[in-house]
């Protein structure tokens, strides 16, 4: 039998980091959909304060998982 795999696209943030913005996109995914495989950043987008420090990190997931 073949596979096939699902894409979704997510947007997840966190004021922390952009690692801990995309670990958390990816385990709200992970704890409502079974089999996710990967993913991928299709966009990297900041906030920032008007002085010019960043205030949030925000990216873009691609996240593929398997369909039974």
């Amino acid at each position: 039998m073949n596979n096939v795999a699902k894409t979704i696209e997510i947007n997840a943030a966190s004021s922390k980091s952009l690692e801990d913005a995309i670990q958390g996109g990816l385990r709200k995914v992970a704890g409502t959909i079974d089999k996710v495989q990967g993913a991928w950043v299709s966009d990297i987008k900041v906030r920032t304060s008007p002085n010019g420090d960043i205030t949030e990190w925000r990216a873009c997931l691609r996240v593929t998982f398997i369909v039974d």
